[in-house]
C-alpha cells in the first residue's frame, strides 16, 4: 500500500450515517468564526449522492425564506460533525433534481413505511 492510500485509509471515518436519496436529514456542521468554533445545523433533503472512497459527497437541499439552498458535505470531512437522519423517503431515482423545480407541498417526497 502506498503512501497515500495509507493517509487517505487514515482520514475516514470509521462510524457511516445511513444517508440515502430522499431522506430528511439534520447536519451538524462546524463553522469556525476567527478563534471561535460553532455548530450549525442544516436541515433538508438529500437530493444526490455522488463519488466513493475519501471524496464521498451528498447534497441537501431546503428551501428558506422562498428561495432554494443546497449544500454539498463531504461525508469524511471533520467538518462535518454528526448526521441525524429525520425521516426516510421513498423515492426511484437516484438523483433527486426535478425538486429544484418544484414548489410548496409539490416538493415533498413520501416517507417510506
Amino acid at each position: 500500500m502506498n503512501l497515500l492510500q495509507a493517509f487517505t485509509n487514515e482520514q475516514l471515518k470509521s462510524e457511516l450515517p445511513e444517508i440515502n436519496v430522499g431522506d430528511t436529514i439534520r447536519v451538524h456542521n462546524k463553522i469556525k468564526e476567527g478563534s471561535r468554533e460553532r455548530i450549525q445545523m442544516f436541515e433538508g433533503t438529500v437530493i444526490a449522492k455522488h463519488g466513493g472512497g475519501i471524496s464521498e459527497t451528498f447534497t441537501v437541499r431546503r428551501v428558506s425564506y422562498g428561495c432554494g439552498i443546497e449544500k454539498t458535505f463531504p461525508i469524511h470531512s471533520p467538518n462535518v460533525e454528526k448526521v441525524d437522519i429525520i425521516r426516510s423517503g421513498k423515492v426511484r431515482r437516484a438523483k433527486l433534481y426535478y425538486l429544484r423545480d418544484r414548489v410548496g407541498k409539490a416538493s415533498k417526497v413520501k416517507e417510506k413505511i
